[in-house]
């Protein structure tokens, strides 16, 4: 294959906060399986992962002494590997929960959510609500954990449901905060947020500030096509247990690294190789933690 200058960043998100054992078995909850299966995804090729901590009953948490282990315990088993932890953590968490576990850790990166919006569960054949909730991101919460982002030298992954995401984020950019390059993610199939569409992505590409990056990231079965349109646009992938706990064929995957085994495939027949940690870093303008 001939020397690729667009490397692809291929991101697992290994949990998520509602992604449970009898949805997968796979699924980590202790501070040694959530190590294990970073370094799996690691070893298969991704640069980065994304973080919710757990409780060793698969309990999402914010404890800053249990979310600061699982972090500790990847990095000691793949110290090159960059780690994303979430701040939204889960569903009932304070603004202050949220930020004062990543300003205690400092990871190299952290998603930062763009929308107040409905986060909910429903049955996508019979439009039956089990679960509904609220997701709230305020641009007041926009700005103190954007500011707070950076004084800590913690790069924003901007997580972005719809366009309306986008827009929040460049209206509230305009104090001044934020370092280049930016670095979105736009989430497809969230029960409250857009639906997968090839020309919405591209309506969203097409909005960004120049120089910047992007991700793709879907929900169950949207999952594999819009990584694969992401990898057509230049943008870059994110798979992983949080998102869907399936492989293309309907199976369960056997881990997140399962699905950065078929990320790099995609990758490698679009003639675009994954980035190493190091380029990541690079080309996401982030420290090395």
């Amino acid at each position: 294959m001939a020397k690729d200058a667009n490397p692809v960043i291929i991101c697992a998100a290994l949990t998520g906060a509602a992604t449970m054992k009898n949805n997968n078995p796979s699924v980590p909850y202790t501070i040694a399986e959530f190590a294990e299966e970073a370094h799996k995804c690691y070893e298969a090729g991704a640069a980065m992962v994304h973080v919710h901590a757990r409780m060793d009953d698969g309990q999402s948490t914010h404890e800053i002494d249990r979310v600061q282990a699982v972090y500790d315990a990847i990095k000691a088993k793949s110290p090159e590997l960059i780690i994303c932890l979430s701040s939204a953590v889960g569903v009932f968490k304070t603004p202050e929960q949220r930020l004062a576990q990543i300003v205690a850790v400092r990871p190299e990166m952290s998603s930062y959510n763009t929308n107040t919006m409905n986060f909910s569960i429903i049955d996508r054949n019979t439009g039956m609500i089990f679960f509904d909730y609220v997701f709230e991101n305020t641009f007041t919460m926009l700005q103190d954990f954007g500011k707070a982002f950076e004084e800590n030298k913690v790069k924003p992954e901007i997580e972005c449901y719809d366009i309306g995401g986008l827009d929040n984020t460049l209206l509230i950019a305009k104090q001044g905060f934020f370092t280049e390059p930016m670095n979105f993610n736009f989430v497809w199939g969230v029960t409250g947020g857009q639906k997968f569409r090839p020309e919405v992505m591209i309506a969203m590409k097409n909005a960004l500030p120049p120089g910047s990056n992007f991700t793709t990231c879907a929900v169950g079965i949207e999952q594999f096509p819009a990584n694969v349109m992401s990898c057509l646009l230049g943008g870059h992938m994110r798979v992983g247990m949080e998102d869907n706990t399936r492989m293309p064929n309907g199976e369960l995957a056997k881990g997140s690294y399962e699905q950065v085994e078929w990320a790099v495939r995609v990758a490698e027949n679009l003639n675009r190789k994954p980035a190493t940690t190091a380029e990541a870093r690079q080309i996401m303008g982030i420290r090395k933690g």
